[in-house]
């Protein structure tokens, strides 16, 4: 039994928590403050090593990005693989735990190849990404997407799968290709928008 005032789902309460308040903060006044505060910030990426590179050479932007969308590929199909298990979908033959755990490790990697890159690319066009709208969307969705996979998700799972009542595990799993989808859709929409 948790100790904790909000029971045995601290977690999943608090990361809830912070995205209403993310997406509330979103629409209030507070927002345009804060991107003045932070628009010296992306003046500064453009003029990084990073930022000269992203500007002048078109060949070397366009290497990260198709790292950054094979990162982008590993992570889909992380999520797929190991929510299509947990609903019984895809290798039924193979132990649950061990798609999950394997599909956590290529997870955590794509994420680290996809943040990088994505670093490399914002900087090439740091004051044009810094008006979109659709960027901060796509950060407040990936942002919500790590809390909900590392918070949620992976704590859950840690369990024998086998204890977890069947209709928690089958919506945390389309709770999670859902979270993903979203990122992956404001990404896209990132790039029809500029």
């Amino acid at each position: 039994m948790s100790n904790s005032i909000l029971g045995p789902y601290t977690r999943t309460i608090l990361t809830l928590g912070f995205i209403i308040l993310v997406f509330g903060f979103s629409f209030t006044n507070f927002r345009s403050d804060m991107y003045v505060v932070i628009f010296p910030f992306f003046e500064w990426m453009e003029t990084t090593w990073f930022g000269i590179i992203g500007k002048t050479w078109g060949a070397a932007f366009a290497f990260v990005q198709t790292i950054h969308l094979l990162g982008l590929a590993l992570l889909g199909g992380s999520v797929l693989a190991a929510e299509g298990r947990i609903l019984g979908l895809l290798m039924v033959d193979v132990p649950a735990k061990t798609i999950v755990n394997r599909c956590h490790t290529l997870l955590s990697w794509s994420l680290i190849i996809t943040v990088l890159t994505g670093v490399f690319m914002a900087c090439g066009v740091a004051l044009k990404i810094y008006y979109l709208p659709v960027f901060w969307y796509k950060m407040l969705a990936l942002v919500s997407g790590v809390m909900f996979h590392f918070l949620v998700r992976r704590p859950l799972l840690e369990h024998d799968l086998e204890t977890i009542n069947p209709i928690i595990l089958r919506m945390t799993a389309i709770s999670s290709i859902l979270v993903w989808f979203l990122v992956a859709a404001t990404g896209r929409w990132i790039g029809f928008s500029g």
